[in-house]
C-alpha cells in the first residue's frame, strides 16, 4: 500500500515508519505543522526533519512556511479546543496532499505519541477520510514508544520537549502556570464532590 505519513517531527516518525516498511507498505511524508512556535524551534524542528531524510532514505514533501497567524486565528479564543483544531489543521492539508499524489491512504505521526489525545486524532482523520474519499491507515504506535526514542537518540536527531504549540510550550516551562492550574482542578474536584 502507498502510504502518505503526515509528521508532526523527525523523532516521532522514526518508529511508524520501521513499523510500516516492515510490514511491506511504500510510505512518502509530510510535514506540516504550522503550530510550532517560535520561529527557531519550527527551524530546529525542520532540519531534523532533513535529516530524518538522509538517515532513513524518505522522501518528505516539507511546508517550509512558518504558519503561525494562521494557527493563531483558529486557536485564539478557543484554547480548550486547541488539540483539536490544530489536528484538524494538520491532517486536513495532509488528507488533501496524499489526493493528490494518489496515495492508498494516509496516517499521521501524532499516533505515536503517548502525549497527544488518540482519539480526537482517530476521529477527526476517520471523518476527513470520509469527506475527502482516501482512506485513513490507523494504527496505535504508542508500543514502539522506547524504541523510538532510543533510535532518534541513535541518529541524534533533535528532540524537543513540548509539542510545539505557544500553550503547550508555556504549560511545559511556565512552573507558575502548572502550579495556578493545578491548584484550579484540585478546587473543581473538590466543588464536584460537594
Amino acid at each position: 500500500m502507498k502510504i502518505l505519513m503526515h509528521l508532526c517531527c523527525a523523532p516521532c516518525t522514526t518508529y511508524p515508519l520501521s513499523v510500516l516498511r516492515d510490514a511491506g507498505h511504500s510510505v512518502s511524508g509530510f510535514f506540516f505543522n504550522p503550530n510550532i512556535h517560535p520561529y527557531k524551534e519550527f527551524q530546529k524542528r525542520l532540519q531534523a526533519v532533513d535529516s530524518l531524510v538522509r538517515l532513513m532514505d524518505f522522501k518528505v514533501e516539507t511546508v517550509r512556511e512558518y504558519g503561525l497567524r494562521e494557527y493563531l486565528r483558529r486557536v485564539v479564543y478557543n484554547e480548550e479546543e486547541r488539540c483539536a483544531l490544530c489536528y484538524e489543521m494538520r491532517l486536513s492539508s495532509s488528507v488533501q496532499h496524499a489526493r493528490s499524489i494518489g496515495a492508498d491512504a494516509f496516517t499521521t505521526t501524532l499516533l505515536y505519541s503517548r502525549y497527544q489525545k488518540h482519539q480526537s486524532i482517530r476521529s477527526i482523520a476517520e471523518r476527513l477520510a470520509v469527506e475527502h474519499g482516501i482512506p485513513f491507515y490507523y494504527q496505535d504506535f504508542r508500543k514502539g514508544w522506547q524504541q523510538g526514542i532510543d533510535l532518534s537518540l541513535r541518529m541524534e536527531l533533535y528532540r524537543q520537549s513540548y509539542c510545539g504549540c505557544i500553550y503547550s510550550e508555556q504549560e511545559r516551562f511556565d512552573k507558575r502556570w502548572r502550579k495556578k492550574k493545578k491548584a484550579a482542578n484540585k478546587e473543581i474536584v473538590s466543588v464536584k464532590e460537594d
